[in-house]
């Protein structure tokens, strides 16, 4: 019987359900908060998304505030904050103010995509200019400075300065793997939906590390979606409505996560239904065997230091259930 020593995590989308609200969705992330800090889950990250009806997490500091207070050892974090998005200047400032309020539980994970459409995106950034990742390793380099006082300009990030927070790539591709390994950063892969890259990309992540002020040696986090029940049967169940949103993403009609009646009268084409068990299959779903199984596999493919869990279900109490069945597959 496998037995997992390494930390497990959680990443959480602030999920809305189609009859709900984005308030209950929000308090639901704080509820599982708390739940997942009793648990003994060693960080608790909320990512950045907009314009997707069914993600409540769009401005994820101010969410890290309210998740901070709540709890009082869990690590708080994003999951991440996308760079190309906000002044790095900004960014500098919201996570040194919570570092100042919460000193050492707060990690800054970045991320080099929009995390939205390319209008959504323009809106954002206030301009009509190309969109490009080119400029990410200058716009990170500035952030970094700005808690380190290394800012050329004279500008001043208060209350940056001195309250750095725990700094993290993540990626879902090779791009970013590069960068971390480079800097010497610990580094998130989102396996959760890029799993054909996930080996390739920790491979060049180990390759590329070179050690530096923050890490001596690489250290590799994998967020997965795992769904665990008390059977395999359930557990299927409960993933097919988030398994029909993530193919509503896919055809360019993201919303909000539907209810099991709606998720069962849809009307699947034999192709929706291969992408769905695609995507399913790339998860790890079951009863509390399966799931350690499943787990245990995917740990030693990747040798990874630390495991994010994403449970993206219907029901708040099945993903409160799901973390604590998966807590329990540690013993």
């Amino acid at each position: 019987m496998a037995t997992f020593d390494i930390p497990f995590s959680v990443l959480d989308l602030a999920p809305v359900a189609s009859d709900s609200t984005e308030t209950i969705a929000l308090r639901n992330s704080i509820d599982l908060a708390r739940e997942t800090e009793r648990l003994g889950y060693h960080r608790y990250w909320v990512a950045e998304h907009h314009n997707m009806p069914g993600i409540a997490s769009s401005a994820p500091a101010v969410l890290l505030a309210h998740l901070a207070m709540a709890t009082s050892t869990l690590r708080v974090g994003s999951g991440g904050v996308m760079l190309p998005n906000h002044p790095p200047l900004v960014v500098a400032e919201q996570f040194g103010m919570l570092e100042a309020l919460h000193p050492g539980r707060v990690d800054l994970g970045i991320g080099r995509a929009p995390g939205t459409d390319q209008v959504t995106a323009r809106a954002l950034r206030r301009s009509t200019g190309p969109l490009s990742a080119d400029d990410f390793p200058e716009q990170l380099a500035e952030l970094a400075n700005y808690f380190t006082g290394r800012d050329r300009r004279g500008v001043t990030a208060v209350p940056a300065l001195g309250n750095q927070p725990a700094l993290w790539l993540l990626g879902s591709s090779s791009y970013s793997a590069q960068v971390a390994g480079m800097l010497g950063l610990p580094f998130a892969f989102a396996h959760h939906f890029s799993a054909e890259n996930t080996l390739p990309a920790l491979a060049l992540y180990r390759e590329r590390f070179r050690p530096s002020e923050v890490l001596s040696e690489p250290y590799a986090m994998v967020a997965a979606s795992v769904i665990c029940a008390d059977d395999d049967a359930t557990a299927r169940e409960m993933a097919q409505p988030g398994a029909l949103q993530f193919l509503q993403l896919r055809k360019g009609t993201p919303g909000r996560m539907p209810t099991p009646a709606e998720t069962a009268a849809y009307p699947y084409t034999d192709l929706d239904r291969l992408m769905i068990d695609e995507r399913l299959d790339s998860q790890v779903i079951g009863g509390p065997e399966t799931v350690r199984a499943g787990v245990a596999d995917l740990l030693t493919a990747t040798a990874a230091d630390e495991l994010m869990i994403t449970t993206n279900v219907y029901d708040h109490a099945d993903r409160v259930r799901s973390y604590e069945l998966l807590a329990k597959t540690r013993a």
